[in-house]
């Protein structure tokens, strides 16, 4: 597939539910991350991204408006050891906790499927970041879950690995192809697109900005040094 801009990616349609972008900065010292959550429902707009550890979990901006919290509250970001993770759904523990016990990463997505939330059956999207401590060998893997065209009587589970990310590339993968009813999950596999920029603020800008307007909720964006390990983050609320 050929690199395509980001902030038009990103922008190309106005509901692309939840996103995941990962890749490398075109200096090559800073593998890069970006999450964001989006939202149709009062329910989901109703929620903020705050600081747990190493990562970060969403919470309801006013909890008197928290209708279900099953599918929204979650960690999207943890970190355990060299490994940087990130979802749209809890997940994440899944991911955390198996890897613990010595299973790898599409290992323990095999014990989950997509979100029961018929007739959409969001897609359960995933990425995990690879950054050995005593290298610069950085790499790194997506995965996404879903639904057999809106069958919900069949998961089908893909994973990419990208074993040499490239300079000034990321990949992105998110779980709607557009508005819809029911929303249409995503298709093919995550696009490659430009990080035109080593700083995080400037990056951070791009994602955002390039999020629909009335749609937009949470973003979080992370610089990670490939050689020191060091880590810059940034969070942006639409609720404040």
């Amino acid at each position: 597939m050929k690199r395509v801009s980001m902030a038009s990616e990103i922008g190309a349609t106005s509901y692309p539910g939840r996103g995941i972008v990962i890749g490398l900065t075109p200096d090559g010292k800073k593998a890069a991350i970006g999450y964001f959550i989006m939202g149709r429902s009062t329910n989901s707009r109703n929620r903020v991204f705050v600081t747990e550890g190493e990562g970060i979990r969403t919470e309801a901006f006013d909890p008197s408006k928290l209708e279900d919290p099953s599918l929204i509250i979650y960690a999207p970001v943890r970190v355990r050891g060299n490994d940087t993770i990130v979802t749209n759904g809890d997940q994440t523990d899944t991911i955390y906790d198996l890897m613990a016990e010595g299973k790898t990463f599409e290992e323990s997505l095999r014990t989950r499927e997509f979100e029961p939330d018929g007739p959409n059956y969001t897609p359960r999207i995933s990425g995990i970041l690879h950054i050995p401590a005593d290298t610069n060998n950085y790499s790194y893997e997506m995965s996404i879950l879903k639904s057999n065209n809106g069958d919900p009587t069949a998961c089908n589970r893909y994973t990419f690995s990208y074993d040499v990310p490239l300079k000034g590339e990321a990949h992105f993968l998110h779980t709607y192809m557009g508005d819809g009813n029911p929303l249409p999950s995503f298709e093919g596999e995550p696009t490659p697109v430009e990080i035109e920029t080593n700083d995080l603020d400037e990056f951070t800008e791009t994602i955002w900005n390039a999020l629909d307007e009335e749609n937009k909720v949470s973003l979080f964006t992370r610089f990670i040094d490939v050689e020191s390990g060091e880590v810059e983050s940034r969070i942006v609320n639409k609720n404040k």
